[in-house]
């Protein structure tokens, strides 16, 4: 071993520090949670404070809390794993005064105090608030697929049961083919091909069974989906082809200067279109601002959610996605028709004016049709333009929101989505990496939702303790 840096003896006596809190140096991060949550008035928050009477004495909530937060922070989510560091490690045995819950204790109370918990990680953004971490009134918000404790052979849609129906069916004509072919042979080891025919086609037609049940139950169900080991749980589309997963779509508002997430929620929908006016709400109010800059990218794109979102005093900033044909097709699209509010009529590529003929009133949205039959009929540019009669341009009676919105877009100094993309979509990847491939390790969504929080909370904290430091973080918690 010469040449090498030596370790002690094993069997050397040797003098320990005195006290744990010598093994816990001053800029540890059990330091920021133990004051964090000792700084959080428990009970206003949700938590139980009060003991019982009667019976063993229960653990303090405030432990609990520090054992889950130190916890995420450290990537050791699961309840099993904190009971092994609360007896082995020494940063934990500090933060808990040495108690040593069971995981039994330690999953039921995230499971019984999952709102609470949710308001604490609140707490930490009206913190950040409050040290002035907010001084720019911008951020982005983005949807991400997590997986949940669901496989994709337990979820059913209408879709996947006929394809496994069809898939049972085949399978018991080729297994009938081959019992038929067996039938015809004599002998012993033909005799005992057809018994495990049969087992199989017997094992075949009560899946089929059991598949047509589930077709009923999954007609019942109102969005046509059943997840057996989640029933909370939705199968959704990922960006790759062909490819979806059986979760949820977590939500996350990121500000833009220091890209901490200020507000996040969990939906079971695939979806973003409906989710930007709530969204900006939550976070203008985490943030304190009178006014805020919006990023989204064009799955968030609705015209009602935009319009909502400036009564809010939130100015969006959405790409418009493009929805017609036209331009696929090699015709004018209708970004290629100007509108001239003063004479209330469009002009179209070729110069004609298309005035207003028609008002209609689909889905409780107000629109405007404008057409112009004897100018296109002379038009040399109408092979280009449509294929119908004349060419109708539909306006919706808040188009000039729209249209102001895609000015901003136009002029402003960066482009919008590549700011976007760089705010609010690394802090997805960070979370997902902590949490590994199974991502939720709960079932349900307002479980879901307790733990979520949980790594939020986590990367918050790890973010302003990177700004800050320990130190400062402490003091500011304090005061």
């Amino acid at each position: 071993m010469s040449h090498f840096v030596e370790g002690e003896d094993r069997r050397q006596p040797t003098l320990l520090p005195s006290c744990l809190d010598d093994y816990v140096s001053e800029d540890n991060a059990a330091r920021v949670v133990d004051v964090f949550v000792d700084e959080l008035d428990l009970g206003s928050l949700g938590f139980e404070v009060v003991a019982a009477s009667t019976g063993r004495p229960a653990y303090h909530p405030a432990t609990l809390l520090k054992l889950y937060v130190y916890g995420y922070l450290n990537r050791v989510p699961s309840s099993r794993r904190l009971e092994r560091e609360a007896g082995r490690n020494v940063e934990v045995m500090w933060l808990t005064g040495k108690l040593a819950p069971d995981h039994k204790t330690i999953a039921n109370f995230r499971k019984d105090h999952g709102a609470a918990i949710q308001a604490a990680c609140a707490h930490f953004v009206v913190l950040c608030r409050q040290i002035g971490l907010f001084t720019q009134a911008l951020a982005a918000v983005d949807g991400s697929k997590f997986k949940a404790v669901n496989t994709r052979d337990k979820n059913f849609t209408v879709t996947k049961l006929k394809k496994r129906m069809d898939q049972v069916a085949e399978h018991i004509a080729g297994y009938l083919a081959d019992l038929d072919t067996a039938d015809r042979l004599e002998g012993e080891a033909a005799e005992a091909r057809a018994g495990k025919l049969k087992d199989k086609i017997a094992t075949l037609r009560a899946q089929m069974q059991a598949l047509k049940a589930m077709e009923t139950q999954v007609a019942a169900s109102p969005d046509g989906q059943i997840s057996l080991t989640d029933p909370d749980a939705r199968s959704m589309a990922t960006s790759g082809r062909g490819s979806g997963i059986v979760g949820y779509n977590v939500q996350s508002v990121v500000e833009a200067e220091h890209h901490l997430i200020v507000a996040h929620d969990v939906i079971m929908t695939g979806h973003d279109r409906a989710q930007l006016t709530a969204m900006s709400a939550k976070a203008k109010a985490a943030m304190g601002v009178d006014g805020l800059e919006m990023l989204a990218d064009r799955g968030y794109f609705s015209g009602e959610e935009i319009v909502a979102c400036e009564a809010l005093g939130v100015t969006p900033y959405v790409p418009k996605p493009l929805t017609s044909n036209a331009k696929a097709e090699g015709r004018f699209g209708k970004q290629d028709f100007t509108y001239l509010p003063d004479q209330d009529v469009y002009r179209c590529p070729a110069g004609a004016l298309l005035p207003h003929h028609m008002t209609t009133v689909e889905r409780g949205m107000t629109l405007y049709r404008y057409w112009d039959r004897a100018s296109c009929q002379a038009c040399a540019l109408k092979p280009q333009c449509t294929p119908s009669v004349e060419r109708r341009v539909t306006r919706w009676e808040h188009e000039a929101t729209i249209e102001a919105m895609q000015r901003r877009m136009d002029l402003a100094p960066q482009s919008p989505m590549k700011l976007r993309r760089r705010i609010v979509e690394h802090p997805f990847g960070t979370i997902k990496a902590w949490m590994g491939h199974t991502h939720f390790q709960m079932k349900q969504l307002k479980n879901v939702k307790t733990e979520i929080s949980l790594h939020i909370l986590a990367y918050n904290l790890k973010r302003v303790m990177q700004i800050l430091g320990t130190g400062p973080l402490i003091a500011a918690i304090r005061t």
